[in-house]
């Protein structure tokens, strides 16, 4: 992976993530956070873990992201470009729809 990829796909995270490390901290704590998603195995819903992958992943300089970090910050950008999509008519305070964002690190309401 190149510089100039490397800093594009940092620029569309950028723009997908708009929840600070302790929001998503505080979030993922929630009831409704864990209340959604498709679950792993383990019973935690891959959102959810990629909530706390992304929480590592904005706490670490830009200088030490492996290959794999970029990997996660593009399907981060993916998934909230998709989702972002399929937003519901009304009010969205207390969706699924809002809340499987939120795992992902974007407050639709924000």
């Amino acid at each position: 992976m190149n510089d100039d990829e490397k800093r594009r796909i940092a620029d569309e995270f950028d723009d997908a993530v708009n929840m600070t490390p302790k929001e998503i901290e505080d979030w993922l704590d929630t009831d409704e956070s864990r209340s959604v998603g498709q679950k792993n195995g383990g019973g935690e819903s891959v959102g959810h873990a990629s909530g706390r992958r992304i929480v590592k992943i904005l706490r670490t300089k830009k200088a030490d992201l492996t290959d794999a970090d970029y990997a996660h910050m593009k399907k981060v950008h993916g998934y909230v470009a998709r989702h972002a999509k399929q937003r519901p008519k009304g009010d969205i305070t207390h969706t699924d729809w809002r809340y499987s964002l939120m795992n992902w690190g974007n407050d639709p309401e924000k």
